[in-house]
């Protein structure tokens, strides 16, 4: 069993999150979101990447925030779940740690409802405090699609 587990580390609203490594395809700088009609409020839309048009969704408003305008530091975490591929639009990204098991531990109690299903646990590593993402609650869209463009059961 694994002691550790890599991470990819950003931040949104000045608060750091963690996804595993093991569902991130790569990481990008956002240059074009093309607008997608009768969406969801928290998908912007849809963008190429690297030959593949991908949902782009906006973690900020996908957990209740207020949207901010992108700049030079908002990234796009291009993520694969079960076959399905959407990019996560993020304030920042730009570390990679290695996270103990022992150091993550179930959200609290507290957290139930909508905001602590997106998390599959919390990390203490130093002296910070990292929530671990949940990607599949994430991309969990109530039991629909996000729009692609393509056959969601190719």
């Amino acid at each position: 069993m694994a002691t550790s587990e890599p991470y990819i580390l950003f931040e949104l609203v000045g608060t750091p999150y963690a996804v595993p490594s093991s569902v991130v395809q790569r990481m990008e700088m956002i240059e074009h979101v093309t607008p997608v009609p009768n969406a969801p409020s928290y998908v912007d839309g849809l963008v190429f990447s690297r030959g593949r048009v991908v949902p782009a969704v906006n973690l900020r408003r996908r957990f209740g925030f207020s949207a901010a305008e992108y700049d030079a530091k908002t990234r796009l975490i291009v993520v694969t779940h079960e076959q399905r591929t959407v990019g996560l639009i993020v304030d920042s990204a730009r570390e990679f740690m290695t996270i103990p098991v022992d150091a993550i531990q179930p959200p609290p109690e507290g957290l139930a409802g909508t905001s602590g299903n997106y998390l599959s646990g919390i990390a203490r590593v130093a002296d910070r405090v990292i929530l671990i993402l949940d990607v599949a609650e994430v991309l969990n869209h109530g039991g629909g699609q996000f729009p692609t463009g393509e056959d969601p059961k190719a």
